[in-house]
């Protein structure tokens, strides 16, 4: 996947309620209630730390956790659908319904936390995704990194999932040396997911 305009048929601009500002006020306690009001879990795995979250130009995120070794960096991204406003400029259809987006704004955060080269995504069968992740839908791509999003990581994994009627949410994990990397995000792909009660 290539970083290429937005859909011409589709002119959609995805904007987020300003809750990126509000958890600077009080960071930790306004990502524990984002967790609640998407009814996700996180989970901190031994050898992990909370980091700080650094602005940057290219897409805000709501948490970080760092391993001690300095080889893995996991970087949380959640949107609830009840924060996302749409602003569809085509006159001749209706806009989209947030629930229907997920595949869009997938590709869209892909696009936009890659540096441009060709980023390989996959969808996991809908039994994996919601055995592994309590998710209705769920996805990865393999991206090379934007250095204004991150600048000490080259590579990323970036894995998504959708529940219906609650939130979209990703899990950015960011490395540099696969090998090194590799062994700890085999046990972590789940590190965060949707909690049981979220079924519908």
């Amino acid at each position: 996947m290539r970083r290429t305009p937005g859909t011409a048929v589709i002119a959609l601009l995805v904007a987020f309620s300003p809750w990126a500002q509000a958890i600077d006020n009080n960071r930790q306690g306004a990502f524990e209630q984002l967790l609640i009001e998407s009814s996700l879990q996180i989970e901190t795995p031994a050898h992990f730390s909370g980091t700080p979250v650094l602005s940057n130009p290219v897409l805000p995120y709501e948490h970080a956790l760092r391993h001690e070794s300095g080889a893995l960096e996991m970087r949380f991204i959640i949107r609830p659908l009840n924060r996302i406003t749409i602003d569809y400029s085509d006159p001749h259809n209706a806009a989209p319904e947030a629930d229907h987006l997920f595949p869009l704004l997938f590709e869209s955060i892909a696009n936009l936390l890659s540096n441009g080269d060709d980023s390989p995504t996959s969808t996991f069968p809908e039994a994996i995704a919601e055995s592994s992740f309590n998710a209705n839908w769920a996805a990865a791509a393999v991206l090379s990194i934007d250095p204004q999003f991150a600048s000490g990581y080259q590579n990323g994994l970036l894995i998504a999932m959708h529940r219906n009627r609650v939130a979209d949410a990703y899990t950015l994990f960011l490395y540099n040396d696969h090998e090194q990397a590799k062994p700890l995000i085999s046990n972590l792909l789940s590190v965060m997911s949707f909690t049981p009660a979220a079924q519908q």
